[in-house]
């Protein structure tokens, strides 16, 4: 263990990090140090909560930064990422380590995660780098820093550090991207494969604990969580298998019970059937097509959202049972979306996507995450001491919020989901979101430092924005 300045490097850090670590002791970064910008006094948990309540208040009230004193004039003037106050772009570890030793730098900022340089084209061809809107809208709203992280350029960054600052900054966003999530090969040109974004994703997932920051995936990121679900499943069954007798009695009843819940798991992921215009296109979770596949059409542009509904009709003999665990989530945990849905008739939101989703994935993991938590409860204070405890960090549930709708015909399933932590020794819940819409993004689907600044009465109006706001303050209260 070595201290360098204030911070404590452990020996899983390597050499050349202590080394950079030591020379960022002389070497001053040209990035502020605060996260506020145009208030000083907004350089808070409470305040950024506050702005946000405000913004959803109504659609019709002024900015609360328009009455406070100001810092600079209330305007971004077209700046985007690398200029200031967006200049928070991580290049390599080194940067991470800057951060580390600044924690007043990021604790009150989004932290955004890009798998890709850009999400797609937009009408007028432009490259939409919507990680850029995140940024703005945040700062506009609640005068919070934003926090790049460009995977697709960095590769991978050391994990012990990446995720430290993840978890201990304001929100977590997984950005969406122009590859397709079920071809690794469409990846090969950047600085990190599928692989790659997996694992991210995956420690992000186990990393939702107790006063965590919560997370965000959009587009290509809920389709990256998709997956990942369906990895840790697996990884499940295999580590219980293996490890499971040297921690349990192989005679108790709890031993029993979850090496049947891991053969129950396993045997209903390789039977489980998806099915498209009354196709099959996917047998089983280890089909490649399992968790995301082609959409039936494209959405771009706007479309409505509606609740999660089925009829029960499938080839699968167990897709009774995953709706039925579906219908108790939807029951335990009535959130702000569906209430939304409920409430805010005619809900608009953007589309830019070609690839979704499946929902019988989906379903899945709901029903093998919830049951794999129950059965886990009764031992938990066994595992919790072994080296299966991760088992204790997994979801307890994945609730499919909405679909959406285009002349009446249903075209994403899962469109949004809410993904739940319980934790068994307060009852209390976490939850993270995923949405397949791009709730950043206006109805040109363009950047707005190249669109022009929207103001905050457009930005009140905006059911997408509404809509990101809401689960991001929800999440943040958690």
């Amino acid at each position: 263990m070595v201290l360098v300045g204030d911070i404590v490097v452990t020996s899983s850090w390597d050499s050349l990090c202590v080394s950079s670590a030591l020379s960022m002791l002389v070497e001053k970064m040209d990035w502020r140090k605060t996260t506020h910008w145009f208030n000083c006094y907004a350089n808070s948990h409470a305040t950024v909560v506050t702005l946000i309540g405000h913004f959803l208040l109504d659609r019709i009230s002024s900015n609360l930064l328009e009455a406070a004193p100001q810092l600079r004039p209330l305007t971004l003037s077209g700046q985007t990422w690398g200029e200031p106050p967006f200049e928070k772009v991580v290049g390599g570890n080194e940067d991470l380590e800057w951060l580390i030793r600044h924690p007043e730098s990021y604790r009150n900022a989004v932290c955004i995660l890009e798998p890709a340089e850009h999400v797609g084209q937009n009408i007028i061809q432009e490259n939409v780098r919507a990680s850029s809107n995140i940024a703005h809208l945040c700062r506009m709203i609640a005068d919070c820093d934003s926090v790049l992280f460009p995977l697709w350029q960095t590769g991978g960054l050391n994990q012990e550090m990446l995720g430290h600052v993840l978890e201990s900054s304001l929100a977590v966003f997984v950005e969406g991207g122009y590859p397709t999530a079920k071809d690794a090969s469409s990846f090969d040109h950047q600085a990190i494969g599928l692989e790659g974004l997996h694992e991210v994703v995956e420690s992000l997932l186990l990393a939702r604990c107790h006063k965590s920051s919560p997370h965000i995936y959009i587009c290509i990121g809920h389709q990256l969580v998709a997956q990942s679900h369906v990895n840790l499943l697996k990884k499940a069954v295999v580590d219980v298998r293996l490890k499971l007798a040297s921690i349990l009695d192989a005679e108790s009843y709890q031993y029993q019970s979850l090496m049947e819940i891991c053969a129950e798991i396993e045997s209903v992921g390789v039977d489980l059937k998806v099915v498209k215009d009354g196709r099959v296109i996917a047998n089983g979770w280890n089909d490649p097509l399992f968790a995301v596949a082609l959409n039936e059409q494209p959405e771009v542009g706007h479309c409505e959202l509606q609740h999660y509904a089925h009829d029960g009709t499938h080839p699968s003999e167990s897709f009774k049972r995953l709706l039925v665990k579906h219908d108790e989530t939807c029951d335990r945990y009535n959130g702000i979306v569906e209430q939304s849905i409920s409430y805010e008739k005619n809900l608009n939101i953007v589309m830019f996507h070609s690839d979704e989703v499946n929902e019988e994935a989906i379903l899945f993991v709901n029903w093998a995450y919830s049951r794999l938590h129950e059965t886990l409860r009764s031992a938990r204070r066994t595992i919790a001491l072994s080296e299966l405890s991760w088992l204790l960090d997994l979801p307890s549930s994945v609730e499919i919020l909405c679909s959406t709708s285009s002349d009446g015909k249903t075209c994403t399933e899962v469109a949004a989901t809410c993904i739940s932590y319980v934790d068994d020794e307060s009852s209390e819940v976490r939850r993270s979101f995923s949405f397949q819409f791009h709730p950043e993004l206006l109805d040109d689907l363009r950047e707005f430092h190249l669109a022009g600044e929207p103001d905050y009465s457009t930005l009140k109006t905006d059911d997408g924005v509404r809509m990101l706001m809401r689960v991001l303050q929800e999440s943040l209260m958690d």
